[in-house]
């Protein structure tokens, strides 16, 4: 529990089997539509994280599981993540941090990206899952930003994403035959972060889902 502007926040944390070589942060998708923490997208992106040597902390948004107050429509919950991302900090100074986020997740982290460039401390990279394109007022993104979506995506379409993405130049990992939850896809995402981050793509897709 970590007391945040509204309450309490719960959280959990996910340590990697060395010492933490960076932190990453993962925020779940639209908490008045079921997203917790325990999201199997944001778990994978946690483990992922976790595998790659990043101490990876996750909180359930305000109104979900034990964490106090109410949706904010990502403007509170951008706030809360920031206070995480400090809270870690402090536990682990000196360490990049990597920000992730699946569906309405995606528009809090892009958010907190955008802040901390204007404050001229921008995370090392940002990882966008069913970027919420359409959804929300998406913000410009850094050019390094992995995105992953799925081919078959029926709350977020690969459309929005593709026209909110073709001003900026930025590619965008498109995942054959995945929904917008990646069912029985959830190996590509791990896979692809992992990676991108300089080691190998995972193919047993039973590890991650």
């Amino acid at each position: 529990m970590l007391a945040g502007y509204a309450g309490q926040m719960e959280g959990v944390i996910d340590h990697p089997d060395q010492a933490p070589r960076g932190i990453a942060l993962v925020a779940h998708p639209h908490p008045l539509y079921g997203g917790t923490l325990d999201n199997k997208v944001a778990a994978t992106l946690a483990r992922a994280f976790a595998s790659l040597g990043y101490v990876t902390a996750r909180i359930n948004f305000r109104g979900v599981g034990k964490s106090e107050g109410v949706h904010d429509h990502g403007i509170g919950e951008t706030d809360d993540m920031h206070l995480l991302l400090s809270h870690m900090q402090r536990q682990y100074p000196g360490l990049p941090v990597a920000l992730s986020g699946f569906s309405f997740g995606t528009f809090v982290m892009a958010r907190l990206q955008e802040r901390l460039i204007t404050a001229g401390n921008r995370a090392e990279r940002l990882v966008l899952v069913g970027a919420a394109a359409g959804k929300w007022a998406m913000p410009p993104i850094p050019a390094n930003t992995i995105l992953i979506h799925g081919e078959l995506d029926e709350t977020i379409p690969l459309k929005d994403v593709l026209d909110w993405l073709r001003p900026q130049d930025i590619p965008v990992i498109v995942i054959p035959g995945a929904d917008h939850f990646f069912h029985r896809k959830l190996s590509h995402i791990k896979g692809w972060v992992t990676q991108l981050w300089g080691g190998q793509v995972e193919t047993d897709a039973a590890s991650a889902d």
